[in-house]
């Protein structure tokens, strides 16, 4: 072979070596691209270079590929709506919770759960204590309670008349059940009954007259006062200090309820319905020696 003839060939070996290099090139981009699948958009962004580069058959394949790192693309997409999703969760299970500690962080009234055999309740600071005690049992000690009471003479007020109306507080108040009772003194005094206002402090109805209430009948609620919250002369059981069977004290009617269900007055008072049995005995009429309970603060 003529030198010249060598020469060509060397050339003809030499361009077909570089031919099939940028073969394999082409076939290792495709690859790389079909790696991007399983990555996120950045792998989308490389199948579709290749794809649009690629004019060969394996170009092809790489476009291929690109479509399946724009699909992985989505689910990533998916990824994201289930960790919206979840978020969501989380801010739900954050709503309930506040909801259920919110009806004890406002409680600010009550009608006593436990009960009292005689009407002697150790005065106004007794059945403040009561009050308070029960308050704090209940989670919602950090406020100051009095019991809706009114006396005759007051040991720790110059023996000064009290009205129950005038130791509460101003209001507003809520029941256990974060329910509004009354904005302020005045439309509490324009208030009837109501089993589902008049709760105890664990949100619990008293028993009543109403339909489908259990017994013993409960809702006569020792106050001494008159619908407008001012003392009634001898009807405290002696400023709550006596227990006698000659002395008898004002209620009100916390469903607002009398015999047959009537909601006519004064039974559908919430605190001046009518005398009860005794200073003795709570019970007859109704009764449990059961007080309301406002926080002052």
């Amino acid at each position: 072979m003529s030198g010249r003839s060598q020469a060509w060939s060397r050339a003809f070996v030499a361009v077909g070596f570089s031919a099939l290099s940028v073969v394999a090139c082409g076939k290792s981009g495709g690859t790389s691209s079909s790696g991007g699948a399983g990555t996120s958009s950045g792998g989308t962004s490389a199948g579709a270079s290749v794809g649009s580069s690629g004019s060969s058959p394996a170009g092809g394949a790489s476009a291929t590929a690109g479509s399946s790192a724009t699909s992985g693309g989505s689910v990533g997409s998916g990824g994201s709506s289930a960790n919206a999703g979840g978020s969501g969760g989380a801010s739900g299970a954050s709503s309930s919770g506040a909801g259920a500690g919110g009806a004890a962080a406002t409680t600010t009234f009550f009608v006593t759960s436990d009960t009292s055999k005689t009407g002697n309740l150790g005065g106004l600071s007794g059945a403040d204590a009561r009050c308070q005690a029960l308050a704090a049992a209940a989670g919602f000690g950090a406020h100051t309670f009095h019991a809706y009471l009114s006396v005759e003479h007051d040991v720790n007020n110059a023996n000064m008349a009290v009205n129950a109306r005038d130791r509460i507080g101003t209001g507003p108040w809520y029941n256990a059940l974060g329910v509004l009772l009354a904005q302020d003194v005045t439309a509490l005094h324009a208030l009837s009954g109501n089993p589902d206002l008049f709760v105890d402090e664990k949100g619990h109805k008293i028993n009543g007259q109403y339909a489908g209430s259990a017994t013993p009948l409960e809702h006569d609620i020792l106050t001494g006062s008159s619908s407008a919250g001012m003392v009634l002369a001898d009807e405290t059981c002696a400023d709550w200090t006596s227990s006698s069977a000659s002395l008898t004290a004002e209620v009100g009617h916390s469903d607002g309820l009398g015999p047959g269900a009537t909601s006519d007055p004064p039974y559908n008072s919430w605190n001046a319905a009518h005398v009860n049995g005794s200073c003795a005995d709570t019970a007859p009429k109704g009764g449990a020696g059961r007080l309301y309970c406002f926080a002052i603060n």
